[in-house]
């Protein structure tokens, strides 16, 4: 027979190493739920866009408060998001405006200097350039086009020189337009109360899936907690136009396009083919889809842009078209403008700040009925004739002085003309959607 007070004892015993299991898998538990609990979607949406995020900085000079006409130099800084593994990325053009040296740093801590390939100074929008060790890391790309007012946003940027910092809010407001300086004015912006400070410009605005759905650009003076950010859609639209200015250096295509953005999927039509181009030859043809270019997938303009970087003439691409339905392979042999093109388009850029392209046939005659044709403008430098008069990315130059500019031909007659070469005021007539606008180009010094 066991005595009762052993029997006692072992039961004790038993009990408290049964507490001390249970304490320790309740500690376990515990442990692991709050675990789960602190990386939650706000975690993952930064340390899948982190990589793709770069801090910009350098000095610039400013007009002084203290005296009139008097410089000062001053540290710019601000944000960039990497938009090819090549090392493009995309900012505001105020964080690069001014910069002789444009210095880029990484998540990882390295410095490199970047160039700037183009700008859009109506956007406030600018592509740069690294030369990469290696292939960088992208952001997954969102859309503005379901946007909803009190979702839930996330900004990443170098605020106040503070590289990566995160914040968070909501959307506050959608298609705002914003005042933010004597003649500067932002439209159809996103409105929201993520803190974005000096610094934050051309940085990310994530969705909770940690998708690219806007780039920070402004922050209202005196106000706090109102930030503004350009709509994905459209900002990567004008990133697309300055990256076709990348690709017109080397190779034409002929191919003028736009993204179709939506909810479900975007898609790039093309809505103009110029005559005798690569792109007629091939076989494309206006209200085609690109699906995929030397197989890669093609969803919006910039991706089309994309795979033509470093292609030289000649290079044979196969390209998959959607028509009416149906799939269709064609095979597209870059060519390359002449070289009399390339210096008359050089010259009207050292001359006039302008850089142009032939039109295609019907997206010219889509746009005017008036004019025999005309030459897309698809880069103003900054500091130029052209962009004091206001010339825009996007606006048709269809004459200059009492010439029509049909052609490059027609340009380089222009540039080799009395007016010019007299460093005369050049009338200059553009279309602009549906108007006609016109000014007076003064000759740059800098073909003196």
């Amino acid at each position: 027979m066991s005595d009762p007070a052993f029997c006692s004892q072992r039961l004790s015993i038993r009990l408290l190493v049964g507490s001390l299991i249970a304490a320790v898998s309740f500690t376990a538990l515990s442990s692991t739920f709050a675990t789960s609990l602190r990386r939650s979607a706000i975690v993952h949406a930064v340390e899948q866009a982190k990589s793709s995020v770069v801090n910009i900085h350098g000095r610039k000079t400013v007009a002084a408060d203290e005296q009139e006409g008097a410089l000062k130099q001053v540290n710019g800084m601000g944000t960039g998001i990497v938009i090819d593994p090549r090392g493009y990325i995309v900012t505001n053009f105020h964080v690069v405006d001014g910069v002789k040296r444009v210095q880029v740093s990484m998540a990882d801590g390295s410095t490199l200097v970047a160039r700037l390939v183009a700008n859009d100074p109506i956007t406030d929008l600018a592509v740069i350039k690294i030369e990469a060790p290696q292939p960088m890391q992208t952001m997954n790309i969102g859309t503005s086009s379901d946007l909803m007012t009190g979702e839930e946003v996330i900004a990443i940027g170098n605020a106040y020189g503070y590289e990566h910092t995160v914040t968070r809010g909501i959307v506050s407001a959608l298609h705002r337009t914003v005042e933010v300086g004597e003649g500067q004015e932002y439209a159809d912006l996103i409105q929201t109360d993520a803190s974005i400070n000096p610094g934050n410009s051309g940085g990310p605005l994530l969705n909770i899936d940690g998708d690219l759905i806007g780039i920070n650009v402004a922050v209202r003076v005196g106000a706090q907690g109102i930030g503004f950010a350009v709509p994905i859609d459209r900002a990567l639209d004008v990133a697309a136009h300055l990256m076709d200015t990348e690709v017109r250096k080397t190779v034409t295509h002929g191919v003028e396009g736009k993204t179709i953005a939506s909810p479900q999927k975007s898609e790039f039509l093309v809505t103009g083919v110029a005559s005798g181009s690569a792109a007629e030859i091939a076989g494309v043809l206006p209200g085609d889809v690109v699906v995929d270019v030397a197989g890669v997938a093609v969803s919006r303009a910039l991706d089309f842009e994309r795979t033509l970087l470093d292609k030289r003439a000649g290079d044979e691409l196969q390209l998959t078209v959607r028509r009416g339905g149906e799939s269709h392979k064609l095979s597209l042999v870059l060519s390359n403008a002449s070289v009399s093109e390339r210096s008359v388009s050089e010259l009207a850029w050292d001359v006039f700040g302008i850089r142009l392209t032939p039109t295609a046939s019907s997206t010219f005659r889509r746009i005017s009925t008036r004019y025999r044709g005309g030459l897309k403008v698809i880069g103003v430098r900054s500091d130029s004739p052209a962009a004091q008069q206001g010339i825009r990315y996007g606006d048709i130059l269809v004459g200059m002085h009492k010439w029509e500019t049909v052609s490059m031909d027609n340009v380089a007659f222009i540039l080799e003309s009395d007016v010019v070469r007299g460093n005369e005021p050049v009338k200059f007539y553009v279309l602009r959607g549906s108007e006609t606008l016109f000014g007076h180009l003064q000759v740059s010094m800098r073909n003196q």
